[in-house]
């Protein structure tokens, strides 16, 4: 297999290392867009990595472009990507990857190289603050007590989003008509913000996600440290959700009606509340969603056919 994959990529250009510029365009769309998250017209440089080895199937790039969000920490502002692109031609359809909360980023991987082998093509993003997003010396996370920081720090993590979909769809080898995002846990929230907030995403696929952060989380036993932390300075439940609810899925789950969106939950989910789930998928108009009779970690048994029916998604 590994010698026909070898003879068939004599026939296409293989990647090479790249160093240019993209457009993100505002278009005539950036009007429907709240405010917070709009975006101008402008070029982003980019450079991309001569692939790695490649792997049956696929090979892997490394990605960076500036952030269209400026943070105090010059780290935070270079977003960092891998890409995961199916030997070929293309055109591909491909999908943005997000990252769960914790872990060494090994399932994120797996998933991207998945899709990969299977001719979806992945680009695996790091949130802000994660991985090489990280200060050095520091243990700084996206989600955190500190609202000032984590506050800007998820609306700049849709606006990479938004502008990592302008790379995709700036390249020749993706399908510009099946360009999507899916993301697990911590980044299935981001999944649906971003995906509501992007109408140009062209599919969605949610894997152990929803909405209604500060309802589904205020009486969480993990949670209880944060918003006993946040009580301490004066924030109580009403107020935590007003200042929430401009960067929680649900708010903004109605631009979701009628789009290409696939939810996939665990039905008893002790993280992500299976009400969570169901208030979303309401929200949203009442897409595609499957259950799994398993609870949140759990949910790894039934792995194997959720990237089934997401990569289903994505080539549909």
């Amino acid at each position: 297999m590994i010698w026909l994959l070898a003879c068939v990529s004599l026939h296409v250009q293989a990647p090479t290392a790249e160093a240019g510029s993209f457009a993100f365009s505002s278009a005539d769309t950036e009007q429907q867009i709240p405010p917070m998250y709009r975006m101008e017209s402008k070029r982003f440089s980019y450079n991309l990595s001569a692939p790695a080895q490649p792997e049956p199937g696929f090979t892997t790039q490394t990605l960076r472009f500036p952030s269209p969000i400026e943070s105090p920490f010059p780290e935070n502002n270079i977003v960092h990507a891998v890409y995961y692109r199916p030997i070929g031609k293309g055109p591909f359809p491909t999908t943005i990857v997000l990252d769960i909360t914790g872990g060494d980023q090994s399932l994120t991987r797996m998933i991207s190289t998945y899709m990969a082998r299977n001719g979806v093509g992945a680009l695996f993003m790091q949130m802000a603050y994660y991985g090489p997003r990280r200060p050095p010396g520091t243990s700084m996370k996206l989600m955190s007590t500190n609202l000032l920081r984590t506050l800007p720090g998820i609306r700049q993590t849709v606006l990479d989003i938004r502008t990592a979909r302008a790379w995709l769809a700036s390249r020749t080898e993706v399908d510009q008509h099946r360009i999507g995002v899916m993301g697990t846990s911590l980044g299935s929230l981001f999944t649906a913000l971003a995906g509501a907030i992007e109408p140009r995403f062209d599919r969605i696929a949610v894997l152990l996600g929803g909405g209604g952060m500060v309802e589904g989380f205020h009486a969480h036993p993990q949670a209880k440290p944060v918003f006993s932390a946040l009580a301490n300075y004066g924030f109580d439940k009403d107020t935590i959700a007003f200042l929430l609810a401009p960067y929680d899925p649900l708010t903004w789950a109605n631009r979701l009606k009628g789009r290409r969106v696939l939810m996939l939950e665990a039905a008893n989910d002790e993280i992500i509340s299976p009400e969570m789930a169901k208030n979303l998928w309401i929200a949203a108009g009442k897409p595609e969603i499957i259950w799994f009779e398993c609870t949140h970690y759990g949910a790894i048994a039934h792995l194997g056919e959720a990237l089934r029916r997401i990569k289903d998604h994505m080539k549909s």
